[in-house]
């Protein structure tokens, strides 16, 4: 911590009297309450972006927050679709539990520093990229956020297109875009969409105490659904299904290679959430809160979500004939009426669920933290809400050549941004970090480092970033695509401990600069 004497604004007037951002009233906060020091510069400090006052989110709230996450049609896919790979079902889960447990190591690692200052991702990667090149690591999440919650959010609407037509036979020719619809879009997908947007919307404004009070309650409540499906399923079959899901069978090296190939997709698809976890693990009471929270939400809760949608896509092969690995349509061959409206409520809360704490949050603090002053925490979100409109998502996502080319070259950048802020924090700075000098653009701050960016950071990524670019679109090297995160990731975390210390960033130097503070 920095040495220089400063004092704390003792309430929201003072601060503002001051220049700063602040809310309106006692109860508006939405990322909470942070405490701003006399001594922050007012262009890099609101009140959602300072450390907070208060860390109050225990263990519990940490594992909801990753059942909201696991809990989605995509993580139900995504599970399921490893048991069409060709590997038998026990090197499934030796993939699972291999993947999910590199994930838990990961999100520990990136948890501690956001945990141990009360700051979000943005303000911690200050620290790395110098407090103005905290920017772009900042846009380019917020830019996948953006993109996925669109995408997430027009999916969920093509669910609710599915179960409304089912439950009401005349809304057909509105779910047909060539009969009524405009811009790729059906008027019944419309309606949908914007009905999951401002429910999302809705949630994120009231702030992040609502937020972890519904993930609190999604999480479980779609765990009830899901288990009362898979015992309905079941015994519909007898109680007798075979779990091996997949129509081939491998051998020799195809068994290694598809195995790491599994494990490396599970990895991948918590590479989004896993890299701005620091948005959440800072409301942790202590970090050890934290890692009992990821220990429960992830090896724990993952593997048992994942038998349950195993076990219900393997009962769909007796009771309907085929294998469904889509819950929504799953449900849509239920002749129930009661359980299509529960069905439907459940995977729109899941949904909701997911887009929030994935795809909401990160962009919320991301844009804030481009221009604190004009950006609130709540702007931030609803700017990535109509930005994900304007994308036209419904477009994007039935384009594979627009979406690979885009969401692939975005996504390569998540691995570099990951390796290189956990070796600055644990091997060029060795856990040490100054959270006033985060705040500040005086030259001799610790992080002003070149103008406000740190060449060390921006040369690692870049490096890292082509290395895992031409893993997925350079011919000949693109059959690595699967391991890009991890190649990223690698070649971002090397570069960086290597060339940090030859461009002065060192523990030495952050010493030498409190000292002389």
């Amino acid at each position: 911590m920095s040495t220089t004497k400063t004092e704390y604004f003792e309430d929201e007037t003072a601060a503002a009297e001051a220049g700063y951002a602040t809310h309106h009233g006692e109860h508006d906060h939405g990322a909470g309450t942070g405490l701003i020091k006399s001594s922050y510069d007012h262009r890099l400090t609101n009140e959602d972006l300072a450390p907070l006052k208060e860390q109050t989110w225990s263990w519990y709230n940490i594992f909801a927050f990753w059942m909201s996450d696991v809990h989605s049609v995509g993580g139900y896919i995504t599970a399921g679709s490893l048991f069409a790979l060709g590997l038998t079902s026990w090197q499934v889960f030796i993939c699972l539990i291999v993947g999910i447990t590199i994930v838990l190591f990961f999100c520990n690692l990136v948890a501690k520093p956001s945990q141990r200052t009360g700051v979000p991702y943005p303000v911690i990667c200050r620290s790395v990229f110098g407090v103005l090149g905290a920017n772009i690591p900042a846009i380019i999440r917020g830019l996948i956020a953006v993109a996925w919650y669109g995408i997430q959010t027009y999916l969920a609407s093509a669910s609710l297109d599915i179960l409304l037509v089912r439950m009401f036979p005349g809304l057909a020719p509105y779910a047909d875009v060539t009969q009524h619809g405009m811009l790729g879009l059906s008027t019944l997908g419309y309606f949908t969409f914007a009905a999951l947007w401002v429910a999302q919307a809705a949630v994120f404004w009231t702030g992040m105490n609502t937020i972890r009070k519904f993930i609190d309650f999604a999480g479980p409540a779609v765990y009830v659904v899901m288990v009362a499906l898979c015992v309905y399923l079941l015994a519909k079959a007898g109680w007798q299904v075979d779990l091996n899901l997949s129509d081939r069978s491998l051998s020799g090296t195809q068994v290694f290679t598809t195995m790491l190939a599994a494990t490396a997709l599970v990895v991948s698809y918590f590479s989004g959430p896993m890299l701005n976890f620091g948005d959440f693990s800072r409301y942790g009471k202590t970090f050890e809160a934290v890692k009992k929270g990821n220990f429960w939400g992830l090896p724990v809760n993952f593997l048992f979500f994942s038998l349950l949608t195993v076990l219900t896509a393997a009962a769909t092969l007796p009771v309907y004939g085929k294998l469904i690995t889509d819950p929504v349509e799953t449900v849509g061959h239920i002749d129930n009426t009661f359980a299509l409206v529960l069905a439907a409520l459940t995977f729109t809360t899941a949904t909701i669920g997911i887009n929030i704490v994935a795809n909401f949050v990160s962009p919320a603090f991301d844009f804030s933290n481009v221009s604190p002053q004009k950006i609130s925490w709540r702007m931030g979100g609803m700017i990535a809400a109509v930005g994900s409109v304007l994308l036209t998502p419904w477009n994007l996502y039935n384009n594979p050549a627009t979406i690979h080319y885009t969401l692939d070259t975005l996504g390569a950048f998540i691995g570099p941004l990951f390796g290189v802020l956990i070796s600055h924090y644990y091997v060029v700075h060795k856990q040490r970090v100054c959270v006033d000098d985060l705040f500040t653009l005086d030259e001799s701050g610790a992080y002003h480092y070149t103008r406000g960016y740190n060449p060390a950071a921006i040369y690692a990524t870049v490096i890292a970033a082509l290395a895992a670019v031409a893993c997925v679109f350079v011919p000949g090297i693109n059959r690595f695509t699967d391991y890009s995160w991890f190649i990223g990731c690698g070649v971002g975390f090397t570069a960086y401990s290597l060339i940090a210390p030859r461009l002065g960033v060192s523990v030495r130097q952050l010493t030498d600069k409190l000292v002389r503070q």
